[in-house]
């Protein structure tokens, strides 16, 4: 299943040494009796997003990005340090502005980093560090911790993401508290539009979810979805050494979403299974366990035999590819 990225990663984790800490969402560490969660990420012009997005935007999907992983160990946020590349003091000054309000709102402090001008003119590029801490009696969530009977669960929505990327592609931004979207976007599916949007510019980490899940006893696998649910399944599977079935009846995307995919000529189940950039957990459960948290559901369970499957609503069970996005690719 392995892409460039992966092929790197396990490349990288042999030549570290024992490679014990690289892999998960995020890297855990023991201080004491005190475990720490640390990770980076970065949000650069023409990858991760448009040139033209307002500075203040980037910065708060780039901390959304951050804590996403965080969340996925089940750490809460403490501090960051940030690498943030830019032309000018005005867009560093409103990049800044906007990352600290919004840490504010989660508890984070941003306690250093450094600055630079960016490699290209208007191309703003940072990279964002951030440290959280296991809560006492907390479990931390990793990878590796699913077990063949276990059922698979999803925080929230699935392919949104990916649906609203499409639209940006297409012009659509967020101006001020509303959404801006491309000429032609049908009336009755502009509410739709406008979510979806947003889904893609303005992620929400899943920062409680996986608070909850680590309280849990025993805590299950957890992995956030950025690269798409099947790569990051396959991620899941890989390091757990088991394999999974997805039911397509439990994946399938809102009726609305589907209608505004059908509109845009895409497969809202090919948006599902390898759009990315969700940032809402993958995570397991016990077979009929009682988990009731906001917009969580179950969409299929974890096997003995290696692979991903994808069950029919006829029944019928489809071999999956672990498809999605690759940044080596």
């Amino acid at each position: 299943m392995a892409g460039g990225e992966d092929r790197l990663t396990a490349w990288l984790a042999n030549l570290a040494g024992s490679g014990k800490r690289i892999g998960d969402d995020a890297a855990l560490v023991e201080v004491g009796e005190r475990r720490f969660a640390l990770t980076v990420d970065s949000q650069r012009a023409n990858v991760h997003i448009p040139v033209d997005l307002d500075p203040a935007a980037a910065a708060r999907r780039l901390l959304a990005v951050c804590l996403s992983d965080l969340a996925a160990t089940g750490a809460e946020p403490l501090w960051t340090l940030l690498a943030l590349g830019v032309d000018d003091e005005k867009s560093a000054r409103r990049f800044l502005a906007a990352l600290v309000r919004r840490g504010r709102r989660y508890g984070i402090e941003l306690i250093g980093g450094d600055t630079a001008r960016s490699s290209s003119p208007g191309h703003l590029d940072a990279s964002l560090t951030v440290i959280g801490e296991v809560p006492p009696g907390g479990h931390p969530l990793t990878r590796s911790a699913a077990r063949a009977g276990d059922e698979l669960w999803v925080g929230g929505t699935v392919g949104e993401s990916a649906l609203g990327l499409e639209l940006v592609r297409l012009g659509a931004r967020i101006v001020g508290r509303k959404a801006r979207l491309p000429e032609g976007t049908p009336p009755d599916l502009a509410r739709t539009a406008s979510r979806v949007v947003r889904r893609h510019l303005e992620p929400r980490p899943q920062l409680e979810l996986g608070l909850t899940l680590a309280r849990r006893s025993p805590p299950g696998a957890a992995i956030d979805i950025s690269d798409g649910l099947a790569v990051d399944a396959g991620r899941l599977c890989l390091a757990s050494g088991v394999g999974c079935v997805f039911e397509e009846a439990a994946i399938a995307p809102r009726s609305d979403a589907g209608r505004l995919a059908a509109h845009l000529g895409l497969d809202p189940l090919d948006l599902v299974l390898g759009g990315g950039e969700d940032y809402v957990l993958l995570f397991t459960l016990p077979a009929n366990a009682t988990f009731k948290h906001p917009g969580c559901r179950r969409i299929g369970h974890i096997t003995s035999r290696p692979g991903m499957n994808l069950l029919r609503r006829d029944g019928s069970l489809d071999p999956l590819s672990a498809e999605g996005w690759d940044h080596l690719s």
